[in-house]
Parts: structure tokens; C-alpha cells; sequence
């Protein structure tokens, strides 16, 4: 059966979201996300505030190495040289929603969620927010295998921090 993200977490995701878009409304920035292990999660979170989803400017969900090419201008030879969940390739993903958008800053995320079935680290995720005119900040999480549902939570309150220090600056 399918993970899916329970209410509860979602009610604590959606009060920090809607803290920093009313933030990101006062200070008129826009906001984009390209998505890979999180599939649009963080993208459906923003928008499902009423009164201030309208600092979302666009989501990217690029879960195959070629859509991270065609809709973020990722070179493949790129994503080759450095695998698909790589701080290089997050940075990459962050810039290129920021290019690809008229949003003021922008969020990325790739990693393994698990199950393991092969010998990447389950639960290894890198994370990227770029914001227009300002140094792009990384993070690199283990979260270890704890389960598909838990390591996208777990990306998801991430994300949420780099956001919300994103709009701060």
C-alpha cells in the first residue's frame, strides 16, 4: 500500500508554510520549486493556503534525469558526471527554476526515499534554495531508511527552514 502524508503533518507543515508565504506576500517575492523525491508535495503545500498561495509562482516536478534537462537546462552530461542526487545537481535544479520562472527564489530537492533495492543511501537527500541576487544555500540530510513517507516529511520541514530563511534575508 502507499505512503501518503498523514493530516497531522500536514496541519504542522501548512501553519510553517503559511508563516512564511504571508512573509513572502509583505516582502512581494515570488516562489518556485523543482521537485524530484517529493514529486510536487512541497508545491501542493504552498498552494493549499488560501489568502497568500499567490507568492507560489510555479512548481517543477522533474523526477527523471531528462525532465531535470529539458525543463531546468541541466546539461545530462551534467547529471551523469555527478548523479542525479548530488549537491552539484540540487544547486543546478534551485538556479534553474529561478531561470525558468519569474520567481524571486526558489527551492529544489532530489534524493533517494527508499525503498533500497539498489546501492544508493536510502534517504539521502540534497536540497538547494536560491534566491535572486544572494549566495544559493545547500543542505545535505541522511535520514537514513526509514521509509519513503518519513524522508519526505522529514524534506519537506527542511525545505520549509531554507524557505522561510530564503525570504528573510
Amino acid at each position: 500500500m502507499t505512503e501518503t502524508l498523514d493530516s497531522s503533518l500536514h496541519d504542522k507543515a501548512l501553519a510553517r508554510a503559511e508563516s512564511m508565504l504571508t512573509l513572502a506576500c509583505k516582502k512581494d517575492l515570488k516562489i518556485a520549486t523543482a521537485e524530484s523525491c517529493t514529486g510536487g508535495l512541497i508545491a501542493a503545500l504552498l498552494t493549499d493556503i488560501p489568502n497568500c498561495s499567490h507568492a507560489f509562482e510555479r512548481g517543477f516536478v522533474v523526477y527523471a534525469p531528462v525532465a531535470k534537462s529539458e525543463l531546468l537546462s541541466i546539461p545530462l552530461e551534467r547529471i551523469e558526471r555527478f548523479g542525479v542526487v548530488s549537491k552539484e545537481i540540487a544547486v543546478d535544479m534551485a538556479l534553474g527554476a529561478l531561470k525558468a520562472s519569474h520567481a524571486d527564489i526558489a527551492v529544489s530537492v532530489t534524493g533517494y526515499a527508499g525503498p533500497g533495492g539498489s546501492d544508493d543511501e536510502e534517504g539521502l537527500v540534497h536540497l538547494a534554495c536560491a534566491r535572486r541576487n544572494y549566495p544559493t544555500d545547500h543542505r545535505e540530510e541522511h535520514f537514513g531508511p526509514v521509509g519513503r513517507a518519513s524522508v519526505r516529511r522529514a524534506t519537506i520541514d527542511v525545505a520549509l527552514d531554507m524557505l522561510q530563511r530564503a525570504v528573510e534575508a
